[in-house]
């Protein structure tokens, strides 16, 4: 018998793929490139540094709009964690007059203009007289963060098998005690999932936050925003190369924690 060689085979759909995500990819390779450069003008390469990292964490004004950002997508997604998973799994396991309608309002920030959220958000707090502030940016992150906690958990818990928690009633458990050791451990890979991906929306988020900031609560984008008028900067190309670093991170933990929990559930 001869033996046939193997001929590699190419796919055009593969090759579509790679250049496709080359394309996309492309800008953020060229962002990391100068975020090393010496010279203080992204468009001269004059040689490698570590300088406009180093500055960075000096820099008191950047230091504390990440503070903010991180105050404002905490304290929000804390929030929206507990009543989005309330609201999940009562939109998935109860029936009530007006659930369709319900489901709809609940999930219609995921579609709404972000613009169009901030000015509404910035008419209501005109009209209860709320003066604006860091929290003032918390309560409206809190809308959209409650949308996305709540569409992440209610997919899980539609693939759960419902009469896990009637079991646990039948057993003589409470209505609260099968829902904190019954339905809470096989929902919390889908809330931390949820939680991520608010959060980083949260941290990603100008539009919004510019609306509803007060003086004082300027947030990291709104900072970057109000840098970049000027021109961009080496330190700001290392900024936002240290926020697409930890965005992707937290991406790949958001994924990793929704994979074991699918794994788990097919055991």
């Amino acid at each position: 018998m001869q033996s046939s060689k193997l001929k590699p085979s190419f796919s055009w759909q593969g090759i579509f793929s790679l250049l496709m995500f080359f394309y996309m990819y492309l800008p953020i390779l060229v962002l990391t490139f100068y975020s090393f450069n010496e010279s203080a003008y992204s468009a001269n390469w004059q040689g490698f540094t570590l300088k406009w990292y180093i500055k960075l964490f000096s820099d008191v004004r950047v230091l504390k709009s990440l503070q903010n950002s991180l105050t404002v997508a905490f304290v929000a997604v804390v929030i929206s964690a507990v009543i989005g998973t309330l609201m999940a799994v009562g939109l998935v396991r109860y029936q009530f007059m007006g659930k369709g309608l319900y489901r709809g309002v609940s999930y219609l920030p995921l579609i709404i203009p972000d613009i169009a959220m901030a000015v509404a958000t910035l008419v209501f707090l005109a009209v209860i007289g709320t003066p604006l502030s860091l929290w003032t940016i918390v309560a409206a992150h809190v809308v959209f963060c409650l949308a996305y906690i709540a569409f992440v958990v209610s997919s899980r818990i539609s693939s759960l098998d419902p009469y896990l928690e009637e079991a646990a009633l039948d057993l003589g458990a409470t209505p609260f005690q099968a829902f904190i050791k019954v339905l809470l451990p096989e929902l919390m890979p889908a809330i931390i999932a949820g939680c991520l991906i608010s959060f980083v929306l949260s941290m990603d988020d100008f539009l919004i936050a510019s609306f509803t900031a007060g003086t004082g609560s300027t947030t990291l984008p709104m900072e970057i925003f109000s840098r970049i008028r000027t021109g961009v900067k080496p330190d700001i190309n290392a900024l936002s190369v240290i926020l697409i670093g930890a965005s992707g991170a937290i991406a790949f933990v958001g994924e990793w924690l929704r994979y074991q929990g699918e794994k788990k559930r097919l055991r």
